[in-house]
């Protein structure tokens, strides 16, 4: 610990009630939460077992579980719970599945399932009103809004229909034997409410909590917390108002303002001391928050020495734009002879990116893009998952619907379409309705027969997938739908090779988890739904980081450029409430601190909006900076003389030109 700063010291050995961490971007919070954990182990002889460690995605589990590892040193940690809320979710959801009226085996289904039972429930086609009345119920499940409350709630004939639409939806879930995303949280609250001996006993569990990134935690989170931690209230919460940039998706920061008035005697102790960028980019990121209101007084400080100016490019458009960001890159990595992976380029919105990839590309720079399609998002991947998902649980419909006919096997829509008005009928799964005497007579023998045939296969491979190792059992099962054969007949040669690959990447990544965690094909199907990404080691890519700024939250970079710095992308255009401006504000911030030494702004003059051109000015936010340590070039900027800037150019082309004679 003597490499720790006091505060942070003192916020992994208190211990003697509710602690809030406020810990600003690069002041160690990570490192607090893991080391705290090795601290509770080591020095206060915990149980691993004891302590539950939650994070928001599987890349922070992953990575805290790696330094746990190496602070422990060989220690025992058996037991240790380091997951996201969603993962611990499961975890309840599996062992607690009886009190709540559920099979183990229940299914997650992802949101592409949820949007088809969603559009069938409302007889809509219209793909724009059906997801937003799926991001009305997901906002309800997480504000814990029950069916009935949010028909009572309705304030107008389009949600009393939404309204209509969640209680049936609430009903096919329960009747698949399926749950949502968001029912991960909202279930396990409702069961540790209704249920005492349930809740103690898992608070008797986890005896003390680790919770971070809380300023993204939602009312159901929020309600999860409170009632693991019960009246004991052993828990660290690690959070910075100033990062809080989720709440489109339900991130409510009233849980922070709430802590205190929860729990009177909660300790706060702030992390202010940045480890990670130069004072000219601290004072500008805290001269920008500094126009929102605040929670909590703090201001990040760095003894990393000053620091280069930040520059702000004014582009005539959003393609001169990308060509100046990539042309400076260069000479900027040329000029301080780095690596490609020292850079990140940032944006507001996905669509920013396309220009910047086209001029990487004719540049030959390599890339990589974050926050793009996750693997289990591809086609191929989520037909062999629609099998796995049918083997874990027979009642899974949606599985049942795309298995069958993904190769088809002869089963005909007109028979699924017979099947499905009489499992509506009888209320039970297209499964078991499939070999019920009642179903065998509606259709003729030519029709049923394929249907039973695939049953039959299900239930075969069934056996197996929960007794025998995951590796044959899935090279089984492929070989035996064909799948490779389909694809060639789908798709063109070098597209189904594409994806064959894909899915052998992906079986072999099933099948090595299964020997490693002596897990059966049926215990891995159950953890997939969960996981964003292939646990896979990936080797380090020496490559620029193209990325937006929600998906960069976390990471760090040596030089950031960061476009797009424009009214209406950032802040964006529809964020004209205060409560909107103030998350965007702290959006930009985020951005800001991602960079340790050098942080390049730039924007567009004008930009294509459809057919038109239409004229764009500089964020706000740029102003709300301050202007000390700024450098402004292009546009308006460009008819001022910055003498400081011309006299930096003039010295560094004088060394360069030293070390070219050196050479």
């Amino acid at each position: 610990m003597s490499v720790l700063n006091l505060q942070q010291r003192e916020a992994i050995r208190y211990l003697d009630g509710p602690l809030l961490v406020l810990a600003g971007a690069g002041s160690g919070k990570t490192r607090v939460i893991t080391e705290k954990i090795a601290y509770l182990i080591g020095s206060c002889g915990l149980s691993p077992s004891n302590i539950a460690a939650i994070t928001f995605t599987n890349r922070a589990a992953r990575e805290m579980q790696e330094r746990v590892g190496k602070l422990l040193a060989g220690r025992p940690a058996a037991g240790l719970t380091i997951s996201t809320f969603h993962s611990l979710g499961v975890r309840i959801l599996r062992e607690e599945a009886a009190a709540m009226g559920y099979k183990p085996s229940f299914s997650i289904l992802d949101s592409a399932d949820c949007f088809g039972i969603l559009a069938e429930l409302a007889g809509s086609v219209d793909k724009t009103a059906v997801k937003k009345l799926q991001w009305l119920i997901s906002n309800w499940k997480s504000a814990l809004v029950s069916p009935d409350e949010a028909h009572k709630g309705a304030s107008n004939d389009s949600e009393t229909l939404a309204a209509k639409v969640f209680a049936n939806y609430a009903a096919t879930l329960r009747a698949y034997q399926a749950v949502d995303f968001d029912d991960l949280i909202a279930i396990p609250v409702a069961l540790f409410e209704s249920q005492q001996a349930v809740r103690e006993r898992w608070q008797d569990r986890l005896r003390y909590l680790l919770i971070d990134e809380y300023q993204d935690t939602n009312a159901g989170q929020y309600a999860l917390l409170r009632l693991l931690s019960g009246t004991r209230a052993a828990f660290t919460a690690v959070g910075d108002d100033d990062q809080a940039i989720y709440g489109w998706r339900g991130a409510d920061m009233a849980n922070l303002r709430g802590l205190p008035r929860d729990y009177p005697n909660l300790k706060l102790i702030k992390l202010e001391q940045n480890y990670r960028s130069t004072v000219r980019i601290l004072k500008a990121a805290n001269t920008l928050i500094a126009h929102n209101d605040k929670l909590f007084d703090k201001r990040l400080w760095s003894d990393l020495g000053h620091g280069d100016p930040i520059t702000v490019s004014a582009c005539p458009d959003k393609d001169k734009e990308a060509e100046s960001v990539v042309m400076k890159l260069q000479a900027h990595r040329f000029e301080h002879q780095g690596c490609f992976s020292d850079y990140a380029i940032l944006y507001r919105g996905n669509f920013q990116a396309r220009a910047v990839e086209q001029f990487l590309r004719n540049q030959r720079i390599p890339y990589q893009i974050s926050g793009g399609q996750s693997f289990f998002e591809r086609t191929e991947i989520k037909d062999i998952m629609s099998y796995l998902r049918l083997l874990a649980n027979a009642n899974d419909d949606p599985a049942f619907i795309r298995a069958v006919s993904t190769p088809r096997r002869g089963v005909g829509g007109s028979t699924l379409q017979a099947l499905g008005n009489y499992a509506g009928e009888r209320h039970v799964s297209l499964f078991a309705a499939a070999g019920e005497q009642g179903f065998a007579q509606r259709i003729q023998a030519r029709q049923l027969s394929p249907l039973l045939d695939f049953c039959e296969f299900i239930q075969r491979m069934q056996i197996r997938a929960g007794r025998e190792p995951a590796a044959p059992v899935i090279a089984d099962l492929l070989a035996a739908v064909a799948y490779e054969d389909w694809l060639n007949e789908q798709d063109e040669t070098r597209v189904a090779r594409v994806k064959w690959d894909n899915v052998g990447e992906f079986c072999g990544w099933l099948s090595r988890k299964g020997d490693e965690e002596e897990k059966t094909l049926i215990d891995l199907t159950q953890d997939i739904a969960l996981i964003n990404m292939l646990e896979r080691s990936e080797t380090t890519v020496d490559a620029v980081r193209l990325s937006t700024l929600h998906a960069a939250k976390g990471l760090e970079f040596k030089h950031v450029f960061l476009i797009g710095v424009e009214e209406g992308v950032l802040p964006h255009r529809e964020a004209q409430a205060a409560d909107r401006l103030e998350e965007e504000r702290r959006l930009m911030y985020v951005g800001i601190t991602r960079a340790q030494r050098s942080l390049h702004l730039s924007y567009s003059e004008k930009r294509q909006q459809g057919r038109e051109t239409i004229p764009c000015e500089a964020s706000r936010f740029i102003a709300e900076m301050g202007s000390a340590d700024l450098r402004f070039s292009g546009g308006k900027a460009s008819a001022m003389p910055d003498k400081a800037a011309n006299a930096e150019r003039l010295a560094t082309l004088k060394a360069m030109l030293g070390r070219t004679k050196q050479a």
